[in-house]
């Protein structure tokens, strides 16, 4: 069957005037993210940083306590009660009963020296007591008969029996017998005062403690002779060992004397042990030494703790800060702050400081009323809370960014 030719021709397709679809923008988009987003990489690892800063925080004198700090000084811990035990004589020694931080009482044996020949002597000083004794005994019982004789005598004398020789004769042995008990008597004193020395030697060659407290240094070892004085060189001790009295433990400081007139008697403190940074000790001071010191122009200040601690060891390094009481410290009206010495500047004249505000420093001018060591006070320029720069570089402008970062 033929199909007619307007048949074939609706079945043709036409493909030259069909439209070609459009190419996607995305591979050139992408690229381009691309290269900015390695742009921007490449300027922010490039761009200065901003300097990183220590900061702190400004505090109100008023609104921290009722007293501030009036001075600061460095010292250390001493003991008042220290002692370094050592002999009467010289000796060897034979036995030591202690070690280093041993806690000892009053009166226990630390030591024990050589006593063989004062113990010898004092064996000698007894036998000659004895002996003396033993005298004396017999002379009371020939003084006994004496005096039974001169009864006799005289009873026998009135009746004119004997003669007189023989009275006078019986009164003179009785006379010598009295006479000779009497020169006992006193050597008997004599043997009993040898024998207290002796056993006083013998005493002496035991060491004990003069009071309670710990022993700080051993010095002396069985063998080693030891002596009250410097003798035989390096081979004569003068000491067992140093017991301290841990309950006498107070702090000895070297003030300055052009602030001297800030320190007082009783006065308040809080000390800081360089070995704990962190623990306030709450002190008071106990006296201030009436003389100064020529060659470093200081006066000596006793400081006591209000409370011992076994953490508090002698010859320990110490600060202190010495407080100003609540009616002085209230006696100003305005409201002063406190902040770290290093933050304050000085430039034309003026002090200044460097605070910081939302990652930028502020340039600020102070008035700065007193200053310590480490902390100034100032009255007029900051307030309460704000931060400011600690130790801030020379080259840190106004309105600089930083970073900042707490001590």
């Amino acid at each position: 069957m033929s199909l007619s030719k307007a048949t074939l021709d609706s079945l043709r397709i036409e493909r030259g005037g069909q439209p070609t679809p459009p190419k996607s923008p995305l591979p050139v988009l992408a690229a381009v993210g691309a290269v900015l987003v390695l742009l921007a990489a490449v300027w922010w690892s490039m761009r200065p940083k901003p300097p990183v800063v220590r900061t702190a925080t400004v505090r109100d004198v008023a609104g921290a306590s009722g007293d501030h700090t009036v001075l600061d000084a460095s010292g250390y811990v001493t003991a008042r009660r220290a002692a370094t035990v050592s002999s009467k004589v010289t000796a060897k020694v034979t036995e030591v009963l202690i070690e280093e931080g041993m806690r000892v009482k009053e009166g226990q044996i630390l030591a024990r020296l050589d006593d063989t020949n004062v113990l010898a002597s004092l064996r000698l000083a007894r036998a000659q007591l004895d002996s003396a004794k033993a005298a004396l005994a017999e002379t009371r019982v020939r003084l006994n008969e004496a005096e039974q004789d001169l009864r006799r005598q005289t009873e026998l004398i009135a009746k004119s029996v004997v003669a007189q020789a023989d009275f006078d004769h019986a009164t003179a042995d009785a006379m010598a017998y009295r006479a000779r008990i009497e020169q006992q008597q006193i050597d008997v004193a004599v043997a009993e005062r040898q024998v207290a020395i002796w056993q006083q030697q013998l005493d002496d060659t035991i060491l004990r403690s003069p009071f309670p407290g710990v022993v700080t240094t051993k010095d002396a070892q069985p063998g080693e002779m030891i002596s009250p004085v410097s003798a035989g060189g390096g081979f004569t001790r003068t000491g067992i060992c140093t017991v301290v009295d841990m309950e006498s433990l107070e702090i000895e400081i070297d003030v300055n004397e052009a602030y001297i007139n800030r320190v007082e008697a009783g006065q308040a403190a809080v000390a800081t042990l360089d070995a704990y940074p962190d623990w306030k000790i709450p002190c008071k001071v106990i006296a201030i030494i009436p003389t100064a010191d020529r060659q470093k122009s200081t006066v000596k200040v006793r400081v006591g703790f209000e409370k011992l601690d076994p953490r508090i060891l002698p010859e320990m390094s110490v600060k202190v800060a010495f407080r100003e009481d609540a009616a002085a410290a209230a006696a100003p009206a305005g409201r002063e702050m406190l902040l770290p010495k290093s933050s304050v500047m000085r430039a034309e004249g003026r002090d200044y400081v460097l605070v910081t505000r939302e990652g930028r420093v502020e340039r600020r001018a102070v008035t700065v009323k007193s200053s310590t060591a480490e902390e100034a006070t100032v009255s007029a320029g900051l307030t309460a809370g704000e931060k400011v720069v600690v130790d801030p570089p020379r080259d840190l402008a106004d309105g600089a960014a930083v970073r900042e970062t707490n001590p």
